[in-house]
């Protein structure tokens, strides 16, 4: 026979130990349809902090052929912000990606004070999670991607403090999506 107090007890534990549970992971799919350039859903969020993390997917809809080499390096979009309350063609840093020599590479790209900036970050397997940070610095942005070293951009000369807008998948340069395009996007809080 079971003591009252002791049923307590278990109840008790168990309810305190749900809350310990880690949080369900959300993944968001944002498709990019044929002939378009922005990612759906659009979200209208801001980044609370000084770093944004994330984890992304990409599959074989990453995958297209422009036949024009200079086509083919426009840089898509994948994830970021905009910088120092400002529009992102002038202040703003993110991750973009291309689909060249094949292989999907990653770069970072920035506006700092108008001026584009890109970098190369590292290349990506399709269909697997790739861990992806960028950390706000005082006069630059460190990029990081997965444990590989970190690459450094400048940050525009005119920030003091910042709004910070996100910055979704976006298609393009100039030629929309080929066919929609996926991606599966896990962030940090």
């Amino acid at each position: 026979m079971m003591h009252k107090g002791f049923g307590l007890l278990a109840s008790l534990a168990l309810l305190l130990g749900q809350g310990c549970e880690p949080e369900v992971e959300l993944i968001r799919t944002f498709v990019t349809r044929q002939g378009e350039h922005y990612a759906l859903p659009r979200v209208v969020e801001s980044l609370q902090s000084r770093t944004l993390a994330f984890d992304a997917m990409f599959n074989e809809t990453a995958i297209y052929d422009f036949g024009d080499p200079a086509l083919q390096s426009n840089k898509n979009k994948l994830l970021g912000f905009s910088d120092c309350n400002s529009l992102h063609h002038e202040n703003s840093a993110r991750f973009a990606w291309q689909w060249l020599n094949g292989r999907l590479e990653i770069y970072a790209y920035c506006y700092a004070n108008r001026e584009r900036l890109e970098q190369f970050v590292g290349v990506v397997d399709l269909n697997e999670f790739n861990h992806y940070r960028i950390e706000i610095r005082e006069d630059h942005y460190a990029f990081f991607l997965n444990n590989d070293p970190p690459v450094f951009i400048k940050r525009g000369n005119t920030c003091e403090r910042g709004v910070y807008y996100m910055l979704w998948p976006y298609f393009g340069g100039h030629i929309p999506a080929p066919h929609n395009v996926q991606i599966f996007i896990r962030l940090y809080e």
